[in-house]
């Protein structure tokens, strides 16, 4: 359910009553039942789904009606709605971890999650910067990346959740290979047809020709691509970020791959705020996530748009289906 202190459980209990995710899955919320009673008391409703024990996981397999799956942990003495702190993170790390081990042993078909927040998983000396890693690190294989999916625009990332001075650093040909293979490899899943990719480059105008930058295009990005031709791989660039995005582009393109994470979550949340689904490609599971933060500003006032979670719903049946 994500972070307690946001907009996770609000979201959460829309998504367990909404027709078109009840037409297509049995949804289990793993989190804390009591904070979502209270949230649902803050909204003025009652929260009476069956709620079921972190000890027995394996008897997921048998519901057949939308339940909680209750994950203890939050000392609620210190839990205030809107407030984020090292409780709560450890909290949404919890539920997360349950969830994983839900998927990797067969109980659920797939995971959706609910947004966290960064600073709070900080304060709780949570290892890693976001959900992206946590799946990586537990059901990942050394080939993974992030995609941002909606009809509009998708986008697939070279580099996630670092300093803009740490991406050069990062990229290598084998790196985005990688990424052009798993986006490939998964828009003709969801998609039915063999993609046409988008490669971004890093540089202004490309690097023009090596004047911007430090020649990333020419040695690193460009080689990339022909490797990934001579895979059959229908791919083009490295194209100018500026314009690679153009509504005439965006037409003829399945997925862009982008350098580093602002260079294709802008264009995303600019073009499919309210229904970008967040996924991890590469994991040994289905995870997708929304495309939205906590929203601390607007949390349990039943002010948030839950479009983003139940387009992540969807995204993660139509993949478990496949």
């Amino acid at each position: 359910m994500g972070d307690p202190a946001g907009v996770g459980p609000e979201i959460c209990l829309q998504a367990l009553k909404a027709p078109d995710v009840l037409k297509s899955c049995v949804p289990v919320i793993f989190g804390d039942a009591d904070i979502l009673s209270r949230c649902a008391e803050a909204l003025g409703e009652k929260c009476t789904y069956p709620v079921i024990s972190d000890t027995y996981l394996t008897s997921l397999k048998s519901v057949q009606d939308p339940c909680i799956l209750h994950v203890a942990g939050l000392d609620h003495q210190f839990f205030q709605p809107t407030k984020v702190n090292a409780q709560t993170g450890q909290a949404s790390y919890q539920y997360i971890q349950k969830a994983m081990d839900a998927a990797l042993d067969g109980s659920v078909a797939a995971v959706t999650t609910a947004p966290i927040n960064k600073e709070a998983l900080h304060k709780a000396s949570i290892p890693y910067p976001g959900h992206t890693e946590m799946f990586a690190a537990r059901a990942g294989s050394e080939r993974w990346c992030m995609m941002q999916y909606s009809e509009a625009i998708t986008c697939t990332f070279v580099t996630v959740h670092v300093g803009y001075a740490e991406v050069p650093k990062l990229l290598t040909k084998e790196r985005i290979l990688e990424v052009i293979e798993l986006s490939a490899e998964n828009l003709q899943r969801i998609r039915q047809r063999h993609p046409k990719i988008v490669v971004c480059g890093l540089n202004p105008h490309a690097g023009e020709h090596g004047l911007f930058g430090n020649h990333e295009e020419e040695e690193i990005i460009l080689p990339a691509i022909e490797m990934a031709r001579q895979k059959g791989i229908d791919v083009e660039g490295p194209l100018p970020p500026d314009t690679a995005f153009l509504p005439w582009k965006r037409k003829s393109t399945d997925v862009f791959v982008c350098m580093y994470h602002d260079q294709g979550h802008i264009p995303v949340k600019a073009l499919a705020f309210d229904c970008a689904v967040n996924t991890t490609l590469g994991l040994s599971i289905i995870r997708t996530s929304v495309d939205h933060g906590t929203a601390l500003d607007i949390a349990w006032q039943g002010k948030a748009n839950p479009s983003s979670l139940f387009s992540a719903i969807q995204l993660a049946v139509q993949l478990a289906d496949k």
